[in-house]
């Protein structure tokens, strides 16, 4: 199947949270409470994607409020925390999601990413993802994690699809 072919297919973006929502960096408050910094680019990106139909929502390997505080203000459609094996997470998203691997573009960082991407239909790392990932990515943006990245990958997304004039002009 042609690369666009397989863009047209995509109904599901799958993103890791830390290091591609975040820039992978954690930082604690006094009460130890977990700080983190998500970008808004990828927040509208996010947005605009599920607007046009495209179920958006986290594969996480760690647990955080924060993650959970950030995926309710963005409204995905799903979120998995606390996957360690995230191929596992991958077939729990599959069977609930009712979707195709094919269906899938997966976004991810670092090693514990390679299963899924190995299985979903377009996998992407950002910029300054693991150099492991280079052998199971389509490509990487040039944009790092937490910094536009995720905006990015779904501005091509939604190009690829023919989507993005249509979307652009309701501004």
């Amino acid at each position: 199947m042609k690369f666009k072919e397989k863009a047209l297919s995509i109904k599901a973006i799958i993103l890791d949270m830390d290091g591609v929502l975040t820039n992978g960096l954690i930082g604690y408050s006094q009460n130890s409470d977990e700080i983190k910094f998500f970008d808004v680019k990828d927040g509208l990106a996010i947005s605009l994607a599920l607007q046009a139909g495209i179920k958006v929502g986290i594969l996480s390997g760690r647990a955080s409020k924060a993650n959970r505080i950030r995926a309710g203000e963005l409204k995905l459609s799903f979120f998995y925390e606390g996957e360690k094996d995230k191929g596992k997470g991958f077939d729990k998203i599959i069977l609930e999601q009712n979707l195709k691997e094919e269906e899938c573009m997966y976004i991810g960082d670092d090693i514990i990413d390679i299963p899924p991407m190995r299985r979903a239909g377009i996998a992407i790392g950002v910029g300054d993802a693991a150099e492991e990932l280079n052998e199971v990515t389509a490509f990487r943006t040039m944009a790092h994690g937490g910094r536009g990245a995720i905006r990015e990958a779904i501005r091509w997304l939604l190009k690829e699809k023919g989507l993005w004039d249509d979307i652009i002009s309701r501004f």
